[in-house]
């Protein structure tokens, strides 16, 4: 894979919520190797949906000054999503018959260069768009 790798809003929670055993340790490695290499992206439905989550749904929620901190570092990551996205969205939605928020992810992973989608809620092995999805706890 020469581009970048897109990361869904579960893979973001699982690597800081400390309950949920391998997903968490995986999640985390797998964020940490993008920041080395810096090829991860995301967009601000994930960080908006990380945030939301994280501070309402683990065991342990997060307080909100700890996942606003976690979304000012993913930020660096972010691709903006202008009405361009939307209306690619809408295209993917109906071609891939996926619902918006899904196909809305798929074309910011287009903006952002990535070839690939880190998600645990999309097909793994579908391709949409030309991203390859892959749930990486199989």
């Amino acid at each position: 894979m020469s581009g970048k790798t897109f990361v869904d809003t579960s893979i973001l929670l699982y690597a800081y919520d400390l309950d949920e055993g391998s997903k968490h340790r995986i999640a985390r490695d797998l964020l940490s190797d993008l920041m080395m290499s810096r090829r991860g992206s995301l967009s601000p439905q994930v960080l908006q949906e990380f945030y939301v989550n994280a501070t309402r749904k683990p065991k342990k929620p997060l307080t909100k000054l700890e996942a606003r901190r976690i979304v000012e570092i993913f930020s660096v990551w972010c691709v903006d999503v202008t009405s361009v996205e939307v209306a690619t969205a809408f295209r993917i939605e109906d071609e891939a018959k996926i619902n918006f928020w899904d196909a809305l992810i798929c074309a910011s992973a287009l903006k952002s260069g990535a070839d690939r989608i880190l998600s645990e809620d999309m097909n793994s092995g579908q391709k949409i768009a030309g991203l390859l999805i892959e749930n990486p706890f199989h």
